[in-house]
């Protein structure tokens, strides 16, 4: 499954406020967008956090009842969260990745420094197949930049 990290540097809310900071969290981490006006996915993660002291997960039927709309629309967010890396879903159960907020960051920054990793890696080898300077390989041969008009996926 790919995962979709979304990280935007935004002002930290002047007060401490537990909605403000989870809001800014989720913010932050790209949960949010333009089209989920009510704010469905920081209320889904919101929920889950509550409910992840009782150390089970929940159904998205429970959610849907929890935030007072159709199943289908918690599912629509569940996907979305899912592929954020914050959420899972154990059968039919959906459980916030770690017991808490700081544990779900933990998790997510583990995950952007394999992504850093991977791609520090292949751009060493993307620099050391163009002969540049400081690659880990440094060839010493130029290689033709043909880019193919579109990219394979």
């Amino acid at each position: 499954m790919h995962q979709r990290l979304v990280l935007q540097y935004l002002p930290k809310p002047d007060r401490k406020d537990l909605i403000d900071d989870a809001y800014w969290i989720c913010d932050t981490l790209g949960l949010s967008s333009g089209r989920d006006v009510e704010d469905l996915s920081i209320r889904i993660v919101l929920s889950l956090l509550k409910e992840s002291s009782k150390k089970e997960g929940i159904a998205s039927e429970q959610l849907a009842d929890l935030l007072g709309i159709t199943t289908g629309r918690v599912n629509h967010h569940i996907r979305n969260l899912s592929r954020s890396g914050v959420i899972y879903r154990n059968r039919r159960l959906i459980h916030l990745r770690g017991r808490s907020m700081r544990e779900s960051v933990q998790e997510l920054r583990k995950d952007a420094e394999r992504i850093f990793d991977d791609l520090e890696k292949v751009a060493s080898e993307i620099d050391s197949m163009m002969g540049l300077p400081g690659s880990v390989s440094g060839l010493n041969e130029s290689h033709a930049l043909v880019l193919p008009s579109s990219p394979k996926r």
